[in-house]
């Protein structure tokens, strides 16, 4: 046994044999760590003494193993997973304290009694204060076994000897190894523990889901390549101080990542929204300036949102550009567009953007309506509160295509809207009843007779 002394990048988890102030290996500012290693001195080998030798194979060769899925029949969370918990795959789920892990958690443990038992191994909470929140959730069950234990080889030792189709570690940086000298938490051991619960997902064909704790940035905590060693990764997003929770696929080798989880946190946990474009539409002003809807596609879900937007004259010598729930980089884009398409004197402006709901959207779809809120609110035009807008907008002024628009039509006259405007780009395939056509901005502004004086 020898003792070594490295410094491990809180980013990317390398390591390095002296201290720099920026990582060689990614580039990060004050991110090294000092860590104690301790490394055996014997080559790695088997039991027997042999060591393992991987021989290539052709890869028409190789078997395909047919892993059955765990439908849990939480219908927002089995959307994201892409159908349910995959036999031994690893999970890793992230989220700020309070925002409801704990609670999907035992509601996933109760769903998961019918296929086996469930060890939820809890480092932060004891015994008892599970047991509290489940009481309160009504999802106890037999099927469900508690382990208060820090330590990961004893915690290990005994799920070994339960030998559970389930195991829950809560959360990863609260449980450490013996095997290493550093605090828990810390890069060294937030890596060791997670390679040994996925080391116990291989031999036992369980499914593991590790909780961790995210930086005031909102990433995971500890090295980035936590989320490189599982299979998936999902964040809980939205204010703990509402009901409106998002769960949100990052990577999934087992599904699409585009896919997002709505719910709502009541008294009896979290409750799958089955509705989202309700919630992002129930407190919609009619009438006012500044607001126009969109729909969005989020994974192979149609969703409708609001894009509202404050035009103001600015008080400092440079204007303020702010933007919530958009790309900063994108509206900085659009605001360029309007200012030479349209000759909008946006210059001297303070501008504000705002996605209603909190959802965060990367669907170029939505720039359309941004543009429409924005000259909405600087001309003090209000938008017909019956019309959808749905497109991209290129540097040129155009109006560029989008995809799924019959999907998107259908939505959005499903809820009531009586039109819908769409790039004349998917004139061919979206052809319905209320559906307009534009080219550009200016062909916009004269479809929707708003003029530009």
């Amino acid at each position: 046994m020898k003792k070594t002394t490295v410094f491990v990048c809180n980013e990317c988890g390398g390591e390095s044999v002296k201290w720099y102030g920026r990582c060689p290996s990614c580039g990060a500012w004050n991110t090294l760590v000092e860590e104690k290693v301790i490394k055996n001195s014997t080559s790695a080998q088997t039991q027997s003494g042999k060591k393992v030798i991987s021989k290539p194979q052709s890869i028409s060769n190789v078997c395909l193993a047919e892993n059955p899925r765990y439908i849990l029949g939480i219908a927002e969370l089995d959307n994201v997973l892409g159908g349910g918990l995959v036999q031994g795959s690893s999970l890793l789920l992230g989220g700020e304290p309070g925002i409801g892990k704990s609670t999907l958690l035992l509601q996933v443990a109760q769903a998961f009694a019918k296929y086996g038992k469930t060890l939820y191994i809890t480092g932060e909470e004891s015994a008892q204060q599970v047991r509290m929140r489940a009481e309160r959730l009504d999802v106890l069950s037999p099927e469900v076994f508690l382990l208060a234990e820090t330590n990961l080889q004893l915690a290990l030792d005994q799920a070994r000897d339960m030998q559970p189709t389930l195991l829950i570690v809560d959360s990863v940086q609260a449980v450490f190894s013996e095997d290493l000298e550093s605090a828990p938490g810390s890069v060294s051991q937030v890596r060791a523990v997670a390679a040994a619960c996925l080391e116990f997902a291989r031999e036992t064909d369980a499914v593991v889901i590790l909780v961790g704790h995210v930086t005031k940035e909102g990433m995971l905590a500890g090295p980035r390549v936590l989320e490189h060693m599982v299979d998936t990764v999902l964040y809980f997003e939205g204010d703990r101080y509402t009901s409106f929770r998002l769960l949100r696929s990052v990577k999934n080798r087992f599904g699409s990542t585009n896919e997002i989880g709505i719910f709502e946190m009541v008294e009896q946990g979290l409750m799958p929204y089955a509705q989202p474009s309700l919630f992002f539409l129930g407190q919609r002003p009619k009438g006012v300036a500044g607001s126009a809807v969109t729909c969005v596609m989020q994974g192979s879900r149609p969703m409708l949102l609001e894009v509202q937007a404050l035009v103001a004259p600015t008080a400092f010598g440079n204007p303020r550009r702010l933007a919530s729930g958009l790309d900063l980089n994108r509206l900085l884009l659009i605001i360029a567009v309007l200012e030479r398409k349209l000759g909008l004197a946006l210059g001297s402006q303070d501008i504000y953007l705002n996605i209603a709901g909190g959802l965060r959207v990367d669907d170029r779809a939505a720039d359309l309506a941004v543009a429409l809120a924005i000259f909405s609110s600087f001309r003090e035009v209000p938008i017909d509160e019956d019309l959808v807008a749905m497109g991209e907008l290129g540097l040129l002024g155009e109006i560029r295509s989008i995809g799924q628009a019959e999907r998107r039509v259908k939505e959005a006259l499903s809820f009531g809207f009586k039109q819908a405007l769409l790039p004349k780009a998917n004139q061919k395939k979206a052809v319905a009843e209320g559906v307009i056509f534009a080219s550009d901005l200016n062909e916009l502004l004269k479809v929707l007779k708003l003029g530009n004086n």
